[in-house]
């Protein structure tokens, strides 16, 4: 496809200078064949001059069906960069654990090179494979290849977002549960969910399969399911010894700093208080070899995470404290609780309001008297740290007495 302007972009120059990847040498090659990048180019240095953002957002525009997956976007100078006027960005629901095969990425270049700007994402923040710049003409087209091809749109407004994981078992051995498993059968279950959104704001699922959290679901998701264990830490001592001996300084670089204060050397053997144990997985990073997870795997489920916006950012709060997870996944009680929750969320929370913004307007007590849930002491967020906590049962005794 011919260019038929080129810009002069002495700001945007200025990017490629820098010892790292710059995102504007990818688009100036996008740009030599390909007129929406090159207006791009155009666009984005008259921003960078003038210091204003020139994208106006379109609002939800969608195919036909659905009302999520495709976020609008506008130029407002759309007479100036006429190929960018429309360009609207596609969320593809990507497969569990970002696995591909070298035929279908070639595939996915090629519809997107025939029908948008040429330009991707790998991957977004939700987690979804991102396309970046398409007309509104186009986007019928793209969906139908899409489909063809085995994809469908992700998430985008107020709706569950694209479900997203690790690799889990596939590749890692720490892995409590099958978060790819787990992560299919979501994205099948709450297909109404995804593409028609009827939510006060968005919702993300996001499954690690150990606490290492390597998606960083605490922090990003309205529902995080963490792989964990309920039984003692496995312990291999000739290992551990073996790490010792080749300059691990098992009391300095792991009992010190281990946030339960539950681990002892003696030099020959390492104990481990299981009891005080917070599943912080430093020790078994530190010595793989030596330390594993307990045999008796589940995971547990927090709810409330987002980034700051609105109000502060916050990090996802225990719901449930351990649930194995299992196939079929259909006979998980889980689903009706998070139902159940969002049933509450929508006929009480407030427009653009996560989760767990709810939550905390609300109080978590009477969220959990909503929901049909029973506090446990795991749900507390920063225990032994307010004198001020009365007890129900306590509290009803004394009227009784009264």
């Amino acid at each position: 496809m011919a260019v038929d302007k080129k810009y002069e972009t002495p700001m945007l120059d200025q990017l490629e200078t820098g010892p790292w990847p710059s995102f504007v040498k990818e688009i100036k090659a996008a740009g030599e064949e390909n007129p929406m990048a090159n207006d791009l180019i155009g666009l984005l240095e008259q921003s960078y001059t003038e210091r204003l953002g020139h994208w106006k957002h379109g609002g939800i525009v969608g195919v036909m069906g659905y009302g999520g997956g495709v976020i609008g976007r506008y130029s407002d100078l759309p007479e100036k960069y006429p190929a960018v006027s429309h360009f609207h960005t596609i969320r593809v629901n990507q497969p569990a654990g970002w696995y591909y095969t070298a035929d279908v990425l070639h595939k996915l270049c090629d519809i997107w090179d025939k029908h948008g700007s040429g330009l991707t994402n790998m991957h977004g923040s939700t987690g979804d494979m991102v396309l970046l710049g398409c007309t509104t003409p186009d986007l019928e087209p793209v969906f139908s290849e899409l489909t063809e091809l085995g994809f469908d749109l992700g998430g985008s407004g107020s709706d569950v977002r694209t479900p997203s994981c690790c690799c889990g078992q596939s590749r890692c051995e720490w892995a409590c549960y099958d978060t790819m498993g787990l992560t299919h059968f979501i994205t099948q279950k709450f297909q109404d969910e995804l593409h028609r959104p009827a939510f006060p704001y968005k919702m993300k699922f996001k499954m690690s399969g150990c606490p290492n959290d390597c998606v960083a679901s605490i922090a990003r998701s309205d529902i995080s399911i963490i792989g964990t264990w309920r039984d003692e830490i496995q312990i291999n001592q000739e290992e551990v010894r073996n790490y010792s001996k080749n300059g691990v300084n098992i009391v300095k670089e792991i009992a010190v700093l281990c946030p339960g204060k539950c681990i002892d050397w003696d030099g020959n053997e390492i104990k481990i208080d299981d009891s005080s144990c917070r599943h912080c997985m430093h020790c078994i990073n530190v010595m793989p070899k030596g330390l594993a997870p307990g045999k008796d795997r589940g995971a547990v489920v927090l709810m409330g995470a987002k980034a700051p916006i609105v109000e502060g950012a916050l990090l996802s709060s225990v719901i449930i404290p351990f649930m194995k997870i299992e196939e079929p996944y259909d006979d998980m009680e889980f689903w009706e609780v998070i139902e159940e929750m969002w049933d509450v969320w929508c006929d009480n929370g407030k427009a653009r309001e996560r989760i767990g913004e709810f939550i905390q307007r609300v109080g978590l007590g009477n969220f959990l008297d909503e929901v049909g849930l029973e506090p446990v002491a795991e749900m507390v967020a920063h225990p032994r740290d307010n004198p001020y906590i009365f007890y129900e049962d306590y509290l009803e005794e004394e009227d009784e007495d009264e």
